[in-house]
């Protein structure tokens, strides 16, 4: 049986070309053949949400497509965009929001916005890594948990940031052998435990994030060798991710479009 480390070595042993495999699956080829035929035309945030093909492309490849049925929501992050400190995106704790208002910047670009390689290509590669995780993850949930971290660890500056991420989160719990209990603990003391014990800043230095991914994917084999793990904890609809329960709520009271 592999392990998980090896699991994810053979996949970030050769990352471009595992992501090219992705690409090559027919189910993915057959939508980003569809997505970037037809974004270059869209030109306002109205036909965009016109097709639900496409939108659900792009929400799947920033990983929010738990969050595609809040249509009003991700209507109101896109029309905000992120220029302003007062933006949706930016009071959310989960930089997904902002990576897509990046990505498809109709706030800022208006229907010159899907003209940028950012809003085609660059949406087509988050595609094929995202469904990557996502197919790793039906083998061994740890390996998308690593490789979810690897890609998104280096952005991060504070525990603040590790902890608004219940995925990050768990990465690491898990390496610094914490117990599920203290994920209820006073989340400043949280962050002060872990700002002791890990440089955050080491993450952005790929063999240092490296050793760190060994160590997780180790621990992870040994705490869950034989046990069922559900993904769903901590990449699904039950993290939130980063949305309190009270702006989840709020959902329903957007009147925006009549989405």
């Amino acid at each position: 049986m592999t392990t998980t480390y090896t699991s994810y070595k053979l996949i970030t042993a050769d990352l471009s070309k595992s992501l090219e495999r992705v690409a090559e699956q027919p189910d993915v080829a057959r939508e980003t053949e569809y997505y970037l035929s037809k974004i270059g035309d869209v030109k306002s945030i109205d036909e965009f949400f016109a097709d639900s093909r496409l939108y659900n492309y792009a929400i799947k490849a920033h990983g929010l497509e738990d969050m595609g049925y809040a249509k009003a929501f991700m209507r109101k992050v896109l029309t905000e965009g992120v220029d302003s400190e007062d933006a949706f995106a930016k009071k959310l704790t989960d930089s997904r929001y902002s990576e897509l208002v990046e990505s498809l910047n109709f706030a800022r670009n208006g229907a010159a916005a899907t003209s940028f390689d950012k809003a085609q290509k660059g949406v087509a590669d988050k595609y094929a890594r995202q469904t990557l995780e996502q197919n790793a993850g039906e083998e061994n949930s740890g390996v998308r948990l690593a490789l979810y971290f690897e890609r998104m660890a280096p952005s991060i500056t504070s525990g603040y940031g590790l902890l608004a991420d219940n995925a990050l989160a768990q990465v690491v719990r898990t390496v610094m052998q914490l117990p599920d209990e203290f994920a209820a603990s006073d989340i400043d003391k949280q962050v002060a435990t872990i700002e002791k014990t890990i440089d955050i800043d080491d993450f952005k230095d790929p063999a240092k994030l490296s050793k760190f991914m060994e160590r997780f994917t180790a621990l992870w084999e040994l705490n869950n060798s034989s046990d069922p793990y559900d993904p769903l904890a901590v990449f699904g609809s039950s993290s939130g991710y980063g949305i309190s329960s009270d702006l989840l709520l709020s959902i329903n009271r957007l009147k925006l479009g009549g989405l």
